[in-house]
């Protein structure tokens, strides 16, 4: 078995600037991987069965299984696996946890089941499945509309972010069906990645329904300019090294937990080979 690393993100910003008819959100976001992640690892079985080992945290049938699934069924691979997961990114915290598990399945199958197909093939998969995955499926830092699968590439600074979380799970679906969320946010260019002050629309409705979020950017914001990622509840700050990071996080009030984690622009695991165990 090898493992792979499925990488947390941030939204270094996120504008809402309409809504489909079907419902859908468009988007503009930067997305930032970061070094720090879930890890998973898949044991190849050739009883054709999807299996997870146990995780008590987690759903039966949860991203990961049903990203596996997907792709067995497109593909008719006759294979199986047992998918072993250590989960470290947390639930409803906007940093991608399920959907970048989904896409590390997406590709690690593709490779160990040696389908062969192409990552825009499973980069659709994984769209059927949520509106990020293609996303992780392209193992990139990248600049994003659409619904977030129309991406362009991104190298993005060298950074160091603390990024901090209460203890609360914020569903997406409930800060996007949120009446009073700003959905007209006029489009932008592709922006240079500077270190520019952005802004999430997502946040005022978060930090109203759920009020630890907004707690938790007031705590945050003592020691720089804090953020919001994705549809919360994590919040972070760019630090200049992991020692002043470090420094923050010795500081957290027991209600929060948090890490220092440094930017990537790829996922190593899908351009290296995974690491073994």
């Amino acid at each position: 078995m090898k493992n792979w690393l499925a990488p947390a993100k941030l939204n270094l910003f996120l504008h809402v600037v309409g809504q489909r008819d079907d419902g859908f959100h468009e988007l503009q976001t930067l997305f930032q991987l970061l070094d720090f992640g879930d890890t998973l690892s898949f044991e190849i079985t050739s009883d054709g069965r999807v299996e997870r080992s146990d995780n008590p945290g987690l759903p039966e049938d949860d991203l990961t299984i049903l990203a596996a699934r997907a792709l067995k069924r497109y593909s008719h691979c006759e294979l199986g696996v047992k998918i072993s997961l250590d989960k470290r990114i947390p639930l409803g915290a906007g940093l991608g946890g399920g959907s970048s598990d989904a896409g590390t399945t997406l590709v690690a199958l593709n490779k160990l089941w040696n389908l062969d197909l192409s990552r825009q093939c499973l980069s659709d998969i994984g769209l059927s499945l949520g509106a990020d995955i293609p996303f992780f499926v392209g193992g990139h830092s990248a600049w994003a509309e659409g619904i977030g699968e129309r991406l362009t590439p991104a190298q993005l600074p060298d950074r160091h972010y603390c990024v901090v979380w209460p203890q609360v799970n914020v569903p997406t679906a409930a800060i996007f069906s949120d009446p009073e969320l700003t959905r007209n946010t006029p489009p932008i260019r592709i922006p240079s990645p500077s270190n520019e002050v952005w802004r999430n629309d997502l946040e005022p409705v978060a930090r109203k329904r759920f009020p630890e979020v907004g707690r938790c950017l007031e705590w945050l914001s003592q020691f720089g300019v804090a953020q919001m990622s994705g549809s919360g509840s994590a919040v972070f700050l760019i630090t200049e090294s992991d020692q002043s990071g470090d420094e923050i996080i010795k500081q957290l009030p027991a209600s929060f937990s948090g890490l220092v984690a440094r930017g990537i622009n790829h996922n190593p695991a899908f351009f290296e080979e995974p690491s073994g165990v």
